[in-house]
């Protein structure tokens, strides 16, 4: 036998061996019962591995399970990008955003209030907690979607894409000034890093007057999710309330806010057989199963692997900008987006790593 299966043999017979009995051990080491225990301890050996490798067998199935629904949601909430740019030219932004989130927040409480551990973990919750959600509500779906919406009525869905991607630079700068979390020197030189593929895609700065009205908004919306973000980590932290829960009641609050900023400013809008599966499709499967989703695949996957998946989407919206919607980049632009794009990356890994070296 190789070195490997040597060894391998003599971890198992060391852990059997830690489990077994002391009088076992002495038994084994003594007179005629040493061959009658030896078969035991070999049976003993072939069945903890049997036991071992379906285990294995079945981590393995689990995490490829777990990594295609991650996956999947990312395709999902990528292609929500073309989705929304096809129905605003039906649907004005804010009343689009508002119908979505409106539906999607519907389907959650729906599931919240089907639940008894939902039911009861809202019953404990005090005003403090409901103004929190309310404000989580109003920066997460109100102002960071809305603008979202409306930046994609401005602008490229790949421009918006890529300055939603930065959203993890602004996080670990809010997370200098507000939690005293210094990157490291690997994280600034890619901070710098990415701040430079951004400037590489706007390189050269001819915007009209439209293009920078939506410059304007998505920087408001990125800015709106970075504390997002932060926010959100705060209140998942604690793991007091089922994220199911966060989710739905926040969304609720954002969305009411939404749909009457929709109608005070854009007016009650007819809907097209068309527009309704646009607000339909993106409510129920883009949104209340994709969550669900992504959640179910958290509780397998590593915050690594989560960040490592979850940076996937830009590629992911400029590849199905430019089959759907025409979006071409130059060759310049191609340059600053990879730069970015990995830039970004990078810095996610290395903040999920930190993450869960200090858990």
């Amino acid at each position: 036998m190789g070195n490997g299966v040597i060894s391998l043999l003599k971890r198992e017979l060391v852990l059997i061996a830690s489990v077994l009995p002391r009088k076992t051990i002495t038994i084994i080491s003594t007179g005629r019962a040493r061959s009658v225990s030896s078969i035991h301890l070999v049976r003993l050996c072939c069945s903890w591995r049997r036991a071992l490798t379906e285990d294995m067998d079945l981590a393995a199935k689990s995490y490829a399970v777990a990594v295609t629904e991650a996956v999947l949601v990312t395709v999902l909430w990528s292609s929500s990008w073309v989705i929304i740019k096809y129905g605003l030219t039906d649907i004005p932004p804010l009343t689009f955003s508002g119908l979505r989130y409106s539906l999607a927040a519907v389907i959650l409480l729906a599931i919240i209030l089907s639940r008894a551990e939902y039911r009861d973990s809202l019953h404990r919750r005090g005003w403090r907690w409901w103004r929190l959600m309310a404000v989580y509500g109003t920066v997460f779906v109100a102002i960071t979607q809305g603008s979202q919406f409306v930046a994609l009525g401005l602008l490229p869905a790949i421009t918006v894409s890529m300055y939603l991607n930065l959203t993890p630079i602004i996080v670990l700068v809010l997370g200098v000034l507000y939690l005293k979390e210094v990157p490291s020197s690997r994280q600034v030189c890619l901070i710098l890093l990415a701040v430079f593929g951004a400037m590489l895609y706007i390189y050269p700065a001819d915007l009209s007057g439209s293009e920078t009205v939506g410059l304007v908004v998505i920087m408001v919306g990125l800015v709106a999710n970075a504390f997002s973000s932060v926010m959100g980590r705060s209140i998942n932290r604690t793991r007091v309330v089922s994220p199911v829960v966060v989710t739905g009641i926040s969304m609720t609050a954002g969305a009411v806010l939404l749909l009457a900023a929709g109608f005070i400013v854009e007016g009650i809008v007819p809907l097209s057989p068309q527009s309704v599966f646009y607000v339909v499709w993106l409510s129920v499967v883009n949104t209340a199963f994709a969550f669900t989703l992504w959640n179910r695949a958290m509780q397998t996957l590593r915050a690594v692997d989560m960040s490592i998946l979850n940076s996937t989407m830009m590629p992911q919206i400029v590849i199905l900008s430019i089959w759907f919607l025409g979006e071409m980049p130059s060759l310049l632009d191609w340059v600053g987006l990879a730069v970015l794009a990995i830039s970004v990356s990078l810095v996610q890994v290395i903040q999920a790593r930190e993450v869960a070296r200090k858990r």
